[in-house]
């Protein structure tokens, strides 16, 4: 996969100020205020900066953190984890692999069959439904 490596200045045309604040700066969204949390379409999330695909919806479900969550991502070479101790908690920061975009944080409290929470930024996705057969 190769890598997307712009400058601040580029990625600060390239995104929106709320993409850039989460996506750039670390940034968090409202709770249950993003356009994804509650989609239920068939479909791969992307990464908003890159497009590098992320997660299937076939792994998304609702846990009532007021984020998309997602038990897995789409591959393990899609999104890195790395400790994340800011503000005075201890956390795993998840980002894009491709871009190193901030998409959110990923948790040990998910459902089977990984156990794992991925909670993810509305604002750092992008939702590309997926065709029917014709």
């Amino acid at each position: 996969m190769d890598q997307v490596n712009l400058s601040e200045s580029e990625w600060r045309k390239k995104l929106t100020p709320d993409q850039y604040h989460v996506l750039r700066e670390a940034g968090t969204e409202a709770p249950f205020s993003g356009r994804y949390n509650n989609n239920k379409n068939d479909g791969v999330y992307r990464c908003a900066a890159c497009g590098n695909d992320l997660f299937d919806s076939a792994d998304k479900y609702d846990s009532g953190s007021g984020w998309p969550s997602f038990t897995r991502p789409l591959a393990e070479d899609r999104v890195t984890n790395h400790g994340d101790a800011s503000h005075g908690m201890q956390r795993t920061e998840s980002r894009c692999a491709r871009c190193d975009g901030h998409l959110g944080h990923v948790f040990p409290d998910g459902p089977p069959p990984t156990g794992l929470r991925y909670c993810i930024n509305s604002v750092a996705l992008e939702f590309e439904a997926r065709k029917a057969d014709a």
